[in-house]
């Protein structure tokens, strides 16, 4: 058994690589091999958002506070509040971040594969993000 006690992992800064924005990182859980799930708060200021991606395994949003946008490849932005679940295919090339106005923080959860979660590609333009 493992506890991770609140308030014992530091928080992050979003790496501007990866982010456009102020964006947080808090830690939650990703336990030793085996294991293969991930997780984080991740909060986004208002503007802020992620940069293009997708996660070979999927990923699941849960929103815990504010307001909210995620988008698809070729889909349109969709607004997410708090309660709502967000479920992306793996492959799925997608972004979520704040509302123009509103910081949103959400609950990000996903499998690595061959120890990587994620596959980071371009940044959402401003037109992209439609500010």
């Amino acid at each position: 058994m493992d506890i991770k006690r609140s308030g014992s992992q530091p928080s992050g800064k979003g790496p501007d690589e990866y982010f456009t924005g102020t964006v947080r990182i808090d830690p939650l859980m990703s336990p030793p091999e085996p294991a293969r799930v991930a997780g984080a708060s991740v909060t986004f200021e208002p503007g802020a958002r992620t940069a293009w991606h997708t996660h070979p395994l999927g990923q699941t949003l849960i929103v815990t506070f504010g307001l909210g946008r995620v988008q698809r490849e070729g889909g349109p932005i969709e607004e997410i509040r708090p309660g709502d679940v967000i479920y992306f295919e793996p492959g799925e090339k997608h972004w979520h971040g704040a509302a123009p106005t509103t910081a949103m923080t959400h609950i990000a959860i996903q499998e690595k594969l061959n120890g990587s979660p994620v596959d980071w590609m371009e940044k959402v333009t401003d037109d992209q993000y439609g500010a």
